[in-house]
């Protein structure tokens, strides 16, 4: 099992980042799917098509987003952290998703950098 740490600058203020990350029309807005998404913990998620899904853990308004992902045959929890700070007017992410399964590491890498972070700094360009 692999650990991923990124950090991501959005060009946009702390608040907008984060209901860009936990609302669900805005989800679809800058992903382009329909997203199921609450910011109840022990709530389910599914995010591009049920590419990405799985349980909701913890969040702080506009602090930390903590989610449990689910990967087919793994029994292991992979957790998702999103840590968000101030930077000027923009934010950094800070992501650190744990327990990730060696065979999907690098497709993980990728995916955090260029569909789901780029397509979000897309959106607030």
């Amino acid at each position: 099992m692999a650990t991923i740490k990124q950090f991501h600058h959005i060009s946009a203020k702390l608040d907008e980042v984060y209901t860009a990350l936990t609302n669900p029309l805005t989800i679809e807005l800058w992903s382009g799917y329909p997203a199921e998404m609450s910011t109840e913990p022990g709530t389910e998620f599914s995010l591009f098509e049920g590419d990405i899904v799985g349980k909701n853990i913890e969040f702080q308004l506009n602090k930390i987003i903590k989610q449990q992902w689910y990967f087919e045959g793994e029994s292991d929890d992979s957790i998702v952290t999103m840590i968000l700070k101030p930077e000027k007017n923009n934010t950094v992410v800070e992501l650190i998703h744990t327990n990730v399964p060696a065979e999907v590491e690098e497709e993980m890498i990728n995916g955090w950098k260029k569909l789901y972070f780029g397509a979000l700094k897309r959106y607030f360009k």
